[in-house]
């Protein structure tokens, strides 16, 4: 675990010379969304970038039971007395770790200016650890995203390939448009060959592009592809992550609206979550 207590000069060298982490929104669709999130983090994590997963997701939805892990306290603890942000982690071999934060994406349009700035605060102490941050949420919730969902740069659907996961994921890919987002990466899970996992995302393309209109950026296959290269492909040579860096400022200004602006400049009152 990773020691709360640790030197503060080392912290801020850390900080100065890393670029921030990639931020993604991930929602899985199938029968198995806990396991294939899992996984899609490993597959990340094996690029050997350190992977930090906020599971908005709650309940029976949550990654907790599938990590064996407790439901453990939720980010918006760090408003409490004494409590630090990285105490938070719950720690998962090879992965950074969990960190519960579903109620803090829920609370954080309705908090006054010194707790909302608290939070976006300890959001960032936590990226400074990873190389990649992805939040977890589910599908259900997709017609009402978070902010943080909506502050994120990318939104990755991993859908099994299969009825259930095709239908899920047409189904998250239309909330999430309707709810503003300009474009989606695809990655499919438990195809039996590349030809099987062609085949279904031909097949959704063509059933978004028809009746929904937003592009979607094919990744390929969860268990043989590269899906970290392919999400970082828009950042360019440079890996500057301008849109990284604007992750922690956008929090702040939709939690200052007190609602979520998407992509092509549509807003929504809403809040997180999977009861």
């Amino acid at each position: 675990m990773i020691d709360s207590t640790e030197d503060q000069a080392a912290g801020l060298r850390r900080l100065f010379r890393k670029a921030p982490p990639a931020v993604v929104a991930l929602y899985v669709a199938g029968r198995q969304p806990a396991a294939v999130a899992i996984r899609t983090a490993y597959r990340i994590a094996g690029r050997a970038e350190r992977v930090l997963v906020l599971d908005e997701a709650q309940g029976e939805r949550a990654l907790s039971q599938a990590l064996d892990l407790p439901p453990g306290p939720d980010l918006l603890s760090v408003l409490g007395a004494k409590v630090h942000p990285l105490d938070l982690i719950q720690q998962v071999p090879g992965l950074v770790g969990r960190v519960p934060a579903g109620a803090a994406a829920l609370a954080l349009p309705l908090l006054d200016d010194e707790r909302r700035d608290r939070l976006v605060g300890a959001l960032g102490l936590l990226h400074r650890h990873a190389g990649y941050v992805l939040i977890h949420s589910c599908c259900e919730a997709a017609a009402d995203p978070s902010p943080f969902i909506f502050a994120a740069p990318r939104r990755l659907v991993v859908a099994e390939v299969g009825r259930t996961g095709a239908t899920e994921s047409y189904r998250v890919i239309k909330r999430l448009a309707e709810a503003g987002a300009g474009s989606i990466h695809v990655a499919a899970a438990g195809a039996r060959s590349r030809s099987d996992a062609q085949a279904f995302f031909d097949a959704l393309e063509n059933l978004v592009r028809r009746h929904v209109g937003i592009p979607l950026a094919w990744l390929g296959e969860l268990e043989r592809d590269d899906i970290a290269r392919g999400l970082d492909s828009e950042v360019g040579a440079s890996r500057s992550r301008d849109a990284e860096a604007a992750f922690l400022r956008r929090l702040v200004a939709l939690g200052r609206s007190g609602r979520m602006t998407g992509p092509t400049g549509r807003s929504r009152l809403g809040a997180p979550g999977c009861r």
